[in-house]
């Protein structure tokens, strides 16, 4: 994002947003109520220059959740490429079991911010990624043919209503597995 101006953004600056999201993820994703103070001195920079960057609370985790899942889009891409079918799409369920994370929490936000969803400029991409990492599961023969990507991500939003605890992570790991079940051919084994 360039200033007014139309100069182009600092590298300093361009740094210390960069270092306000990564820390930002982290507290969101640890607590649903980090406080905008702590994400800057854990940022390593102002809360004058936090505030700069984001107005709001509203407005990074708008940002936040854009920067995050357009990550987790590319994932996929790069996953299907470079794993068998089954490992690719179980290693980007727990990537988004891990943003599942920081979603509880702020998922009112998000909401808000995208209309429910209908403006969310990330839906398509997100379900065309899911469609890949479905569509080389098919060719390999490992999952279903016809599965909906829709249907998977409705499957897949129980991540972020899991709420943190200590064993929210072994929650996740067993319904992905239940999840993946029901999407490959045959069981595991058989």
């Amino acid at each position: 994002m360039n200033p007014p101006s139309g100069r182009a953004t600092r590298s300093d600056a361009l740094s210390n947003r960069a270092r306000i999201l990564a820390v930002a993820g982290e507290a969101f994703a640890a607590s649903s109520t980090p406080s905008m103070t702590a994400i800057a001195k854990q940022a390593g920079v102002g809360v004058g220059t936090l505030y700069r960057h984001f107005p709001t609370r509203e407005a990074l985790i708008v940002e936040l959740y854009h920067h995050e899942i357009q990550k987790i889009i590319d994932l996929a891409h790069t996953l299907a490429a470079d794993l068998p079918p089954l490992d690719a799409l179980r290693r980007w369920f727990e990537v988004l079991a891990h943003y599942g994370r920081f979603k509880y929490g702020v998922s009112e936000v998000i909401h808000a911010a995208t209309n429910g969803g209908l403006d969310d400029k990330n839906y398509e991409p997100f379900l065309q990624a899911i469609a890949a990492l479905l569509d080389a599961g098919v060719a390999s023969q490992e999952l279903k043919p016809g599965i909906d990507p829709q249907d998977v991500l409705l499957q897949l939003s129980v991540l972020w209503r899991i709420p943190p605890s200590d064993d929210a992570a072994a929650r996740a790991a067993r319904l992905l597995d239940l999840i993946l079940d029901g999407l490959r051919t045959r069981p595991p084994g058989a």
